[in-house]
């Protein structure tokens, strides 16, 4: 079982992606209300060898060797990756060792005012920024930031990155209805995503269960209202993959063990990785299907989310 490396899962985006998880759970830069790793526990802006360059280069090469190639490594997981201060070596060692994957950073940007995190992030074929908020009332509320992060500095930065990058980037907005979704939100969000000028916006909203309690989905109608009121040509609705059973990566054998698991008590995602030995993010995809299939329910109590079969 690896420590660091996830999957593959099916991706609504990216096909089936092998992830690479680059810091502890949950060390972050922002502490974002609808995150469905739960709460941030190290605000940080740091940067550090979190999870060691050896440790990972380990256990992506011994996956390589017995499995058949993902349609992308990804780097994704609990936390903010560009956290890690090897990124760009693991990124260069794959590339050079198997230059058929393309790379994907799923990242929230923040660390790009650093002229030498946006450096190591060039080899990617596809980088994935999350801007959720343009003014910094939204910014506080939505994404509750490290202090020492300016958003004026940050939203220049993704500028500055479109102008460097020579690959894809697909900008994701997630919205929550009553934090960032005022007509003067959505306004500041269209003019930065003119000046960003990504290859494609993903409007997105709350997939799971947040960090907090209060907070909703938008619906399809309101997310459609924004792209109607944007009147911009690349910008997409982001869809729930609706038939995760259908993919290839999709173990019934693990659905039936998170059913056993939460049978004996309910458990939270954090009981469910300690006990199962899987990733967070590979357990989410499962509970995904498990709740749209009615078979399990969750409940908000003070140590976190707890999951419980469906009565």
């Amino acid at each position: 079982m690896y420590k660091h490396i996830f999957g593959p899962v099916p991706s609504r985006r990216l096909g089936m992606s092998l992830g690479i998880d680059l810091v502890p759970h949950k060390v972050c830069s922002l502490n974002c209300i609808y995150c469905e790793c739960g709460k941030t526990t190290d605000l940080t802006l740091d940067r550090k060898e979190y999870i060691p360059y050896d440790e990972v280069i380990t256990e992506l090469t011994d996956y390589m060797k017995n499995n058949s190639a993902p349609d992308y490594i990804t780097f994704s997981g609990s936390g903010e990756p560009t956290l890690n201060s090897r990124i760009g070596d693991i990124i260069s060692f794959i590339k050079e060792n198997y230059s058929d994957i393309k790379v994907a950073v799923l990242t929230n940007g923040t660390l790009f005012p650093d002229k030498k995190v946006r450096v190591e992030l060039l080899k990617a074929d596809l980088v994935l920024p999350s801007f959720d908020a343009a003014s910094e009332l939204a910014f506080k509320r939505i994404n509750r930031g490290n202090s020492s992060i300016d958003l004026e500095k940050y939203l220049n930065s993704l500028i500055e990155f479109r102008n460097e990058f020579k690959g894809k980037i697909w900008l994701e907005i997630l919205i929550i209805p009553g934090y960032n979704d005022s007509k003067e939100d959505i306004k500041l969000l269209k003019d930065a995503i003119v000046k960003i000028n990504p290859d494609s916006v993903q409007l997105n909203t709350l997939d799971r269960p947040g960090a907090i309690d209060g907070i909703r989905a938008a619906t399809h109608e309101e997310l459609q209202k924004i792209v109607d009121t944007w009147k911009l040509d690349n910008v997409e609705i982001i869809a729930k993959v609706q038939k995760r059973k259908d993919a290839k990566s999709f173990s019934t054998d693990i659905e039936s063990t998170i059913l056993q698991t939460i049978s004996r008590r309910p458990c939270t995602l954090d009981d469910m990785v300690d006990i199962l030995g899987l990733h967070a993010n590979e357990i989410n995809k499962y509970l995904d299907t498990l709740e749209a299939d009615e078979k399990i329910s969750h409940t908000r109590q003070e140590r976190g989310i707890f999951y419980q079969l469906r009565k």
